[in-house]
């Protein structure tokens, strides 16, 4: 990255795609908090993450205004880099009438955006300028359509484009990793077996699925100096599974 000892926090940090950020931070020298909602999981993580400083672990559930700004006290008073990783997963719409519908979209929305926009809504204050850094997971769902879960995931594409604007006269940046299938990391429920696994790889040109550590190099990258002049973009690590435009 370039830039060790800078204030890096990271949302969903206690496991998969959002620990193996963290973990990618604290091997370059970095000061890390991680947040979560499952406190003894995030905690865990934080403790078995090695880097040049302990890892600090705020558990929060950050779809609840009133959590975030309680943890916003337990939080860095200046911040380098913030990684929006926190989200839920969809499934299908339910069956049912128009109620359980709008329970499940508004259940889905609320697990996905909220806890991005919320974060980065209350530590905007904080966020470093020059040289400030906000990436936020995605997901491919987003570019070929899930449901509830993709236009969840697509909300968050066009609110990094207003993000990005907003941050631009500050000299910082905001950005978006649009992961595809990301092996070992439960998100899709239980473990993917080898059927599964050789046809998730057989839908990428690179003939692999992305490991945590994949996502983690094209967040670095993004928050890197190296990137001070890509900001409202969306950056595909899906293998080929995706194509840009």
């Amino acid at each position: 990255m370039g830039e060790a000892g800078r204030v890096v926090v990271v949302s969903g940090g206690g496991t998969g795609i959002g620990r193996a950020v963290a973990e990618r931070f604290a091997r370059q020298g970095d000061r890390v908090t991680v947040l979560g909602r499952r406190a003894e999981v995030l905690r865990a993580a934080a403790r078995e993450i090695k880097g040049a400083h302990t890892v600090r672990a705020v558990p929060v559930d950050l779809a609840v205004p009133e959590e975030v700004e309680r943890a916003r006290e337990e939080l860095p008073a200046e911040i380098d880099v913030l990684v929006n990783n926190a989200g839920g997963r969809g499934g299908p719409s339910p069956a049912g009438g128009l109620k359980e519908v709008a329970e499940h979209w508004r259940r889905v929305f609320d697990s996905n955006v909220m806890p991005a926009v919320l974060l980065t809504e209350a530590l905007l204050p904080r966020l470093a300028r020059p040289g400030g850094r906000v990436v936020t997971i995605g997901s491919v769902a987003a570019l070929r359509g899930n449901g509830a879960y993709g236009a969840a995931k697509a909300a968050l594409l066009a609110w990094n484009h207003t993000l990005a604007r907003q941050l631009g006269p500050r000299g910082a940046t905001a950005n978006v990793v649009v992961p595809g299938y990301v092996a070992g990391t439960g998100f899709s429920g239980a473990p993917a077996d080898e059927d599964e696994l050789a046809a998730r790889r057989s839908g990428t040109l690179v003939g692999e699925v992305a490991e945590p550590a994949d996502i983690a190099a094209a967040v670095a990258f993004l928050a890197s100096p190296e990137a001070r002049h890509i900001t409202g973009e969306f950056l595909n690590s899906n293998g080929g599974a995706v194509l840009g435009r």
